[in-house]
């Protein structure tokens, strides 16, 4: 294995003595392999696999779920298919085929030569399959996963020996935060394996890269360099996207490169602090008809061209007599600056008085109540009641009276006037059915009568009342899994399912800065609030299990404790437990005397041990709550001896 296009593959010798060496002791020797493939398959060993025979227990996706994958991944899809058919020209009739995965290794699109599919698919080289390292050792998809990092795995470098006949070129496509959002892949016979092909996928991925960034970053300052005026405009130029104030959104891994800065540089950083430049110079260009780059000096040293293009929010501001008023509505208020909310919030725009229900999916804590709010509050109906119910917190025994109401003495502890119920409240403006999917049976059957008849039944009896409302209902469950396990109606879902709509994890965010500015406004309106640097890149760096519910609270809580006189947040003002969770995300152990990380060190182990005995070993939720990879949760159980 190999991240160098030029350098020669291992032996076939030192191979078969090296997998000897691995099987007999756990290791390999120091020399033997590259170091990276050394790393990797040592990783396929703690995995519990075996080189010989099949992968056992290795998962593949139903055609529901990779439907669903390729929904959430409509971002990446729409830019990756373009290049990947360009791709497959290049490679055409190799004996090989270009493949899509996702960042948890699951393949999502393939496009390959007829000779070379039949023997893919007999070791699940096609869409669905899951090819992270964990269920199949060392490849070219799971690897260049678990390093961040382009990598060539050639014939029996391959962990699994029944992978041996393939040699993989991998590349990762990364965001502009810095997240792997998926691979991009050229499999094909090892005996048509040409060293060529790993300049090829970078340059692919490169590509993806770019389009994803210009996408993201449409409403943005964009700032293009390179240290060659011809280069900008190539996928070899920097990127820097900026906010109007001008600090980091997003940068490319050219651009990071160019200015000696990594990706925790990201939110953290203002313009001013990057290059020697200021906001209001890149503005006065901006005024000018002249577009050519334009030079300045490189820190650290020697020069850089620079091409600045105003976004659509700065375009509209500096240029009024050409700009398009918005309205301010409230769906415009939650879309402050992340692609897959701005995504959410104009589908759901399109849609704000046409008679079509909305199905809002996401985790726990993401806004799903927040969204439907915005959606009614935008809508004609926002005059009319907004009405929700939570289906999983209300007992089974009290839903049907709480939906549909029910007329005096209907039950035993009825009220003598009789409930109108939530439904019927809801008259004429939106009802929101949140956890959808914990509804009762027996209730989603009179839901579904409702929805068909537009009419409700109070308990009791009666004559029907004629109902008109806006549903918009939201779960974090996968609703497909539900219908499959006889837990949600099919009839019904159908019914409930106009338009679903993914809203995204906090920690996939890429407007965590302005999310985080809008809270501290909205929590303490009269004073100008900042966040300490080093706990700044803390927070943007956790992956926040609960999401906004849980950012939202931290604020709080650190506005509730710091001083009148204070304006700025630092870790005093945050508790105990969110600090050990966000050292634990953050540490950095090189900078620490021997005491502190040695403190530092016991606190790891106790918040490890104690948040796997609390999920009952289930090392997945686990790795959840702690807010890393399972790679690593797996290498501080083998750190500590807690496996």
């Amino acid at each position: 294995m190999t991240t160098d296009s030029n350098a020669a593959r291992t032996p076939l010798a030192r191979l078969r003595q090296a997998r000897r060496q691995l099987l007999d002791t756990g290791e390999v020797n120091d020399g033997l392999l590259a170091p990276g493939l050394r790393s990797s398959w040592q990783r396929s060993m703690q995995f519990g696999l075996t080189p010989v025979g099949r992968a056992a227990g290795a998962p593949h996706a139903s055609g529901a779920q990779l439907a669903r994958s390729l929904e959430q991944q409509r971002e990446l899809m729409s830019h990756a298919r373009p290049v990947m058919e360009y791709l497959f020209d290049q490679t055409r009739d190799s004996d090989g085929m270009v493949i899509l995965a996702d960042g948890q290794g699951m393949l999502l699109h393939a496009l390959g030569d007829a000779s070379f599919v039949d023997r893919a698919e007999r070791v699940a080289l096609r869409p669905g399959a899951i090819w992270h390292e964990q269920w199949r050792g060392t490849n070219g998809i799971g690897t260049a996963l678990a390093d961040a990092a382009a990598v060539v795995v050639h014939a029996g470098e391959h962990f699994l020996e029944r992978n041996g006949f393939l040699t993989c070129t991998a590349a990762p496509i990364v965001d502009p935060a810095g997240r792997v959002m998926g691979v991009l892949d050229f499999s094909s016979e090892q005996r048509c394996y040409h060293p060529h092909t790993l300049a090829l996928l970078r340059s692919a991925a490169r590509m993806i890269e770019h389009r994803l960034f210009e996408t993201r970053h449409a409403g943005s300052l964009l700032l293009r360099l390179h240290v060659h005026p011809e280069g900008i405009g190539t996928v070899t130029e920097g990127l820097l996207a900026l906010s109007d104030e001008g600090w980091l959104l997003g940068a490319n891994q050219a651009a990071l490169s160019l200015l000696g800065l990594s990706y925790s540089a990201i939110g953290c950083c203002a313009v001013d602090s990057l290059l020697q430049l200021d906001m209001q110079t890149i503005c006065n260009w901006l005024r000018t008809p002249a577009s050519a780059p334009r030079p300045l000096p490189r820190p650290g040293g020697g020069q850089l061209w620079l091409r600045a293009e105003a976004g659509r929010t700065l375009r509209a501001s500096s240029r009024p007599a050409i700009s398009i008023e918005i309205p301010a509505d409230a769906l415009s208020q939650i879309d402050t600056g992340d692609a897959t909310m701005k995504a959410a919030v104009a589908r759901a725009r399109r849609l704000l008085d046409k008679p079509i229900a909305l199905i809002l999916h996401g985790e726990s804590g993401v806004g799903k109540e927040v969204f439907a709010r915005a959606v009614h509050a935008s809508s004609k109906r926002s005059r009319s009641p907004f009405v929700a119910v939570n289906c999983a917190a209300l007992p089974e025994t009290l839903i049907e009276a709480e939906l549909f109401g029910y007329r005096p003495g209907a039950f035993t502890g009825a009220g003598r006037d009789g409930a109108p119920g939530r439904i019927r409240e809801a008259q004429g403006g939106t009802l929101f059915l949140d956890e959808i999917g914990d509804m009762p049976l027996a209730m989603q059957t009179r839901l579904l009568r409702v929805l068909q008849d537009r009419q409700v039944l109070p308990l009791g009896g009666g004559k029907p009342v004629e109902v008109d409302f806006r549903l918009v209902c939201a779960t974090h469950r996968d609703l497909h899994i539900e219908m499959a396990n006889g837990r949600l109606r099919e009839d019904l879902y159908y019914r409930l399912n106009g338009l679903t709509l993914q809203l995204p994890a906090l920690r996939d965010r890429q407007d965590k800065m302005a999310l985080i500015q809008r809270m501290l406004q909205q929590l303490l309106p009269t004073r100008e609030m900042q966040i300490d640097a080093e706990l700044l890149r803390a927070i943007l760096n956790y992956r926040w299990p609960g999401n906004l519910r849980q950012l939202n609270n931290a604020l709080n809580t650190a506005c509730a404790l710091i001083d009148d006189a204070e304006l700025t947040i630092s870790w005093v003002h945050l508790s105990d437990d969110l600090v050990r969770e966000l050292r634990l995300t953050d540490a950095k152990p090189a900078g620490l005397g021997m005491a502190e990380l040695a403190d530092l060190r016991s606190q790891t182990e106790r918040s490890v041990k104690q948040t796997v005995q609390a999920c009952s070993g289930n090392l997945s939720e686990a790795a959840r709550r702690l807010g890393i990879s399972r790679n690593t949760l797996y290498r501080k159980l083998d750190e500590f001896e807690l496996r």
